[in-house]
């Protein structure tokens, strides 16, 4: 924590969205503990400053020209030193492409640090979002139009299996992104998290691409694809449904633990990774993550 002034201000601004948002469907507090902690070291009950940052959801709803009631959600997450940097905000709508999401981070970005700069700045996101999500909705809804008139439902012709290593995956963020990202797109596979990280997605060969292009450009210490398995749909008996389910090693996807330990509890065993590996089919790619051979 950078000092008390800053935790002062970071309780201040948590105190009073409780109280404007009272509703848990409105404002959802992720980590409470981190927010105990941080009321501690304002009260002056602790000179420790918390060892984790507070994180908690804002949902509302908006209405558009052409849909009613949509919701849309505000993660944030306090950087250590704020306000005197910007909190990490992510803004996550079912009627927002991929696109469409990062123009309105940047643009939201933009105002805050023209108008918070050093100062809690929630309610200022929150207010924007409102005022402004309205357009970039309505640009996602003329963009899929027009995909849909210039392409009715294209072959997949590829189906493709990414084996994705990452240095560490603990944020819960991260995590919940993986997920959702990989349903949206109906991909199979897993992800363990925990140090290291490992992911697995298999399905059409672009949704795949669109699962790594979103993934890749969220901070990483390290991150990258291990492992790619490419085949062609072409000649392939059956229908195109029937061939790539056949092709499948994971019926859906799951966050897989397998016996976590260790200080933080975020090393997995192995051992039962190999074999939940090989149950599928795919215990050559250990190797692949490890250099050695699994057992």
């Amino acid at each position: 924590m950078a000092g008390i002034e800053e935790a002062e201000a970071q309780l201040s601004e948590i105190e009073l969205l409780t109280s404007m948002f009272p509703s848990q469907d409105e404002f959802d507090v992720k980590d409470h503990l981190a927010i105990a902690e941080l009321r501690e070291y304002v009260e002056g009950r602790t000179d420790c400053p918390p060892s984790s940052r507070p994180e908690f959801v804002i949902q509302q709803k908006i209405d558009t020209q052409d849909l009613k009631a949509v919701t849309i959600a505000i993660s944030c997450t306090y950087a250590v030193d704020y306000p005197n940097v910007l909190p990490d905000i992510s803004v996550r709508c079912s009627e927002l492409s991929r696109a469409q999401q990062t123009r309105l981070h940047a643009d939201m970005n933009a105002y805050l640090k023209e108008n918070c700069c050093g100062e809690v700045c929630l309610l200022s996101a929150v207010e924007w979002v409102k005022d402004n999500a309205h357009v970039y909705i309505a640009k996602n809804l003329a963009a899929n139009s027009l995909k849909k008139v210039a392409s009715a439902a294209q072959p997949v012709e590829v189906f493709t299996r990414l084996w994705i290593y990452s240095h560490h995956i603990y944020n819960k963020v991260k995590r919940k992104n993986i997920l959702e990202w990989s349903s949206d797109l109906g991909l199979s596979g897993f992800c363990m998290p925990g140090k290291p990280g490992i992911v697995c997605v298999e399905g059409p060969q672009a949704s795949c691409e669109e699962f790594w292009a979103r993934v890749k450009v969220l901070t990483w210490k390290r991150i990258m694809i291990r492992h790619r398995e490419d085949f062609p749909l072409d000649g392939q008996p059956g229908t195109e449904e029937e061939t790539v389910t056949s092709l499948r090693r994971f019926p859906g996807f799951e966050e897989a633990m397998f016996d976590p330990h260790g200080n933080r509890g975020n090393h997995m065993d192995l051992g039962q990774l190999y074999q939940f590996l090989n149950d599928k089919g795919c215990g050559d790619v250990f190797q692949l993550y490890f250099g050695i051979e699994g057992r």
